[in-house]
């Protein structure tokens, strides 16, 4: 008998005997079982079609001439492409040492001649679905095997996975492109031997060991690794155990070069600081600015108590000149021009204080007694105003954290810019400063006029660069006071008040706060501009 395709089915089970009586009966049990059946009368011819047609089982006879059955079956177990298929012994052989060495061969079964149909129909069939169900978990493993190689070969950042001692066991592509080597040299390589200065002064310091020896997870930014020649570059990365159940097998480290990213991040803080100075440039030239407009005030503010000084002079040395002096009149009139020195003296440092630049870095303050300061610098355009200033805190408003002399620039700019507006519209009422809280974190600061207002489409413009309502004004101070209070963690903006005239607020944050910037809150009524 040849050998031949007698059935297609998706399992495959091929007979070999050397007695055409026994195929026969075979081919007859099993031809209606919906397996597709291969015949072979030899052990030669038996290899060749099962390796051809890789049959999920054979029924394989072991007394057969030239190749018996177990030599057929190891020849089976050393194919790969036929090592996994299920053989089953065919033969009268009932002795315990031939199945004995049946199985050490690779055998799955043993059925003795001569066959029963039911028996090698069930066997059939459990070993044809075992096989299959073999297969078909190889193979989901070789998908997943290759969507896992996919995956890693597409990530950008470098993967190193470790055993226990810190010797690489994988290295995907990013990982060799990193670190200007292949995969294939760096596999069997030491982790910290190969990647740090220091791995031979000890290894315990070293990124990645603690997760290696003990399982610890970590992730660091900013770590200097050696590539392949030697070269050093600055690293992130985040090392996790590899564990099998709670036995630890080493380490997975992803990391990534962060070269570009150091020197993006220092060209961006180079940048801030360059912003920053351009700022307080800008903030100290409006200060500059707004002394100018104010000198003729400030001279009449200096000149008056020095013109006390001299007067009280005069009447200190006449009374001098007499021959009684009268001591209590001299002593009162010392007395004063001792505290028109003083009020001379105040009025220069707040000038001082003023006008110079600040120090780096913000300061505890108390915003009361900054608005009280700011009133009594704006002294000279209060009284040009019948009304003058009128400061409300409210109770328990703590400190907050700023710098004092930005935010006295924007407080007097906003109050000389409603003096200004009330004044204009021929109103006497006091402009009203107020400071509230602003939720829990933040110290809010109205400044309300009584003056002509602004237009309906001003809230959109307000705080742009050079836009002004003034005939003479840059519009160069809101946008200023807005650039000085964000630098300060606030947030500055506009109300339109139900009586007419215009509310301009600010807000701070609390000193000891969270450090959150003061973004427009919903706690506070009106709309931000």
């Amino acid at each position: 008998m040849t050998d031949a395709v007698l059935e297609t089915t998706d399992v495959t089970v091929l007979l070999v005997d050397d007695n055409p009586q026994n195929l026969k009966v075979l081919y007859e049990t099993l031809k209606d079982k919906g397996y597709r059946l291969l015949i072979a009368n030899d052990g030669e011819k038996a290899l060749d079609l099962a390796h051809r047609h890789q049959p999920e089982v054979i029924l394989l006879d072991i007394m057969m001439p030239e190749l018996d059955g177990y030599q057929v079956c190891e020849r089976l177990k050393a194919d790969p492409v036929t090592s996994d298929s299920a053989v089953v012994f065919l033969s009268a052989l009932d002795d315990l040492q031939a199945k004995v060495r049946g199985f050490s061969l690779g055998g799955a079964d043993y059925i003795s001649k001569p066959f029963q149909a039911q028996e090698v129909i069930a066997r059939v069939k459990t070993h044809a679905r075992v096989i299959r169900l073999e297969r078909e978990l190889q193979a989901r493993n070789r998908q997943l095997e290759n969507d896992q190689a996919r995956i890693l070969n597409s990530i950008s950042e470098g993967i190193y996975g470790l055993d226990a001692t810190g010797v690489i066991v994988f290295a995907n592509p990013a990982a060799a492109v990193t670190m200007g080597s292949s995969a294939e040299e760096l596999i069997g390589q030491n982790f910290f031997d190969l990647h740090f200065r220091t791995a031979g002064q000890g290894r315990e310091s070293l990124p990645v060991y603690a997760t290696c020896s003990q399982g610890i997870a970590e992730n660091q930014r900013d770590i200097e690794m050696l590539r392949a020649d030697g070269t050093a570059f600055p690293v992130e990365y985040r090392s996790t155990p590899k564990l099998d159940g709670e036995e630890l097998h080493g380490a997975v480290v992803v990391f990534r070069d962060i070269t570009a990213e150091l020197e993006s991040e220092q060209a961006l803080e180079n940048a801030r600081n360059m912003v920053q100075e351009q700022r307080e440039q800008i903030a100290h030239f409006s200060r500059l600015t707004t002394m100018g407009e104010m000198a003729a005030g400030v001279a009449h503010e200096v000149n008056q108590p020095l013109t006390a000084i001299t007067n009280y002079a005069r009447v200190a040395r006449r009374v001098l000149a007499k021959e009684e002096p009268d001591h209590q009149l001299l002593e009162e009139t010392l007395e004063k021009i001792e505290a028109q020195s003083h009020r001379a003296s105040e009025v220069i440092r707040r000038i001082r204080r003023f006008m110079k630049k600040p120090a780096a870095g913000k300061d505890v303050l108390s915003i009361s007694a900054l608005l009280e300061d700011t009133r009594q610098f704006a002294e000279v355009d209060i009284r040009n105003n019948e009304g003058g200033v009128e400061i409300s805190v409210a109770d328990n408003v703590p400190e907050v954290l700023a710098d004092p002399v930005q935010v006295q620039q924007v407080a007097l700019n906003l109050i000389r810019n409603a003096l200004e507006s009330t004044r204009s519209a021929g109103f006497s009422a006091p402009v009203e400063v107020a400071v509230t809280m602003s939720g829990r974190r933040c110290v809010r600061v109205t400044v309300t006029d009584h003056g002509v207002g602004l237009p309906d489409d001003a809230e959109e413009k307000l705080f742009l660069p050079f836009y002004t309502t003034k005939e003479e004004g840059m519009g160069i101070g809101l946008p200023m006071c807005r650039s000085l209070i964000q630098a300060q963690g606030g947030d500055i903006g506009f109300e339109r008040p139900e009586h007419g005239g215009a509310c301009f607020y600010f807000t701070l944050p609390v000193a000891g706060s969270d450090g959150t910037a003061c973004a427009p809150d919903a706690d506070s009524s009106g709309s931000a501009v």
